[in-house]
């Protein structure tokens, strides 16, 4: 079982950018989708970026496509979420997720193993 624990959330201004990382131990992350979701208090998880296992595959929600940028560097056993332009609705706890299944999984169900999250918090 592959553990996760995410960094680089933090408090910045509108129009600003940060760069999260997800750190993996256990297991490679080599096989694995990779992915990142976020969740707002009273709101569902939502899916927000996949990575491929070799990263020729990246897919985004419509809300921060052209924004944000997936990577991973499995060398390092990592994946990153580079956020541009950011927007006070990107406020939320950002989870890293990893799942054995498709590049194509989108849902919270379909990703195996979870970090503990890290905030964003985007002022206006």
């Amino acid at each position: 079982q592959v553990q996760l624990v995410e960094s680089g959330g933090g408090l910045v201004q509108a129009g600003g950018s940060l760069r999260l990382s997800c750190a993996a131990s256990g297991r490679t992350v080599s096989n694995y989708v990779m992915g990142w979701f976020r969740q707002v208090p009273g709101k569902e998880r939502e899916f927000v970026a996949a990575i491929g296992r070799s990263a020729s595959n990246t897919y985004y929600a419509d809300s921060v496509k052209g924004r944000f940028t997936i990577s991973r560097d499995n060398a390092k056993n990592a994946v990153y979420l580079q956020m541009i332009s950011l927007k006070p609705e990107d406020t939320a706890v950002y989870y890293c997720a990893a799942t054995r299944g498709s590049i194509y999984a989108r849902r919270v169900g379909e990703y195996d193993t979870w970090g503990q999250g890290t905030q964003v918090t985007v002022s206006s």
